[in-house]
């Protein structure tokens, strides 16, 4: 299958290797640049706080080459494995890596009694962890320390999408909106019709706007490895 992959560029090259171990060609076409903000970063790790909270490895790269070692006890939370082994790589010893969804990690927070929290997060993010802190009652500062922007499309990667690929990797409501807008996109809407789009959740699936007839596919579970193993 040729599979077009939209996360951001290093991300995107992890995924590709594992299409190809897979027997897939990836379509490498990035939505979004990181912008770090390490400056915010760093002056929230100054203020109080009894835990620290990553939902997207992102946040942790934003953090490279600064000097962690004072926080390398702080009891760190990540939404998933991959994140958490980012927090490990990056210095953090005491780290604890939920299930895959921002609701799940809050209601597993909770239940240490930790608070105040810091949450180094990025833009645009999901709002369901701190929702679900907020509905809690837990204190949390945030500190978006990199934002996700929208990055142009070369000619070369617009030709990605003629002949029609096979599938298309979806990871975040933001990529559904981004590569659904796209007037490169919206041009070639009837020759993507019966395109299978994979989804990490429901949510992305209902982002993907109804005058397109593709086929949602939504894992079963927030994680790549899950995703992937829908592709036959």
């Amino acid at each position: 299958m040729r599979v077009i992959v939209t996360r951001p560029l290093k991300s995107a090259r992890r995924t590709a290797i594992k299409l190809a171990a897979l027997g897939h060609e990836a379509l490498l076409l990035p939505l979004t640049q990181a912008e770090h903000r390490t400056d915010v970063g760093l002056a929230a790790l100054a203020r109080p706080h009894r835990a620290i909270v990553f939902t997207s490895a992102e946040a942790i790269r934003a953090l490279a080459g600064t000097d962690l070692a004072r926080h390398a006890e702080t009891p760190v939370f990540t939404v998933g494995e991959a994140s958490g082994e980012a927090a490990r790589k990056a210095g953090f010893r005491r780290v604890t890596a939920g299930s895959g969804t921002g609701e799940d990690l809050a209601k597993r927070i909770v239940e240490t009694g930790l608070d105040p929290l810091l949450y180094l997060a990025g833009t645009p993010r999901s709002p369901g962890f701190e929702d679900e802190l907020q509905r809690q009652g837990v204190r949390c500062h945030v500190a978006e320390c990199y934002a996700m922007v929208p990055r142009p499309w070369t000619t070369k990667e617009i030709a990605l999408l003629e002949p029609a690929p096979d599938g298309l990797l979806l990871y975040s409501r933001e990529a559904a909106r981004l590569f659904f807008t796209h007037p490169a996109v919206r041009a070639r809407r009837q020759g993507l019709a019966g395109l299978r789009v994979y989804c990490l959740s429901r949510a992305i699936a209902d982002a993907i706007p109804d005058d397109f007839t593709v086929e949602r596919v939504i894992s079963p579970a927030p994680s790549e490895a899950e995703l992937l193993s829908l592709l036959s």
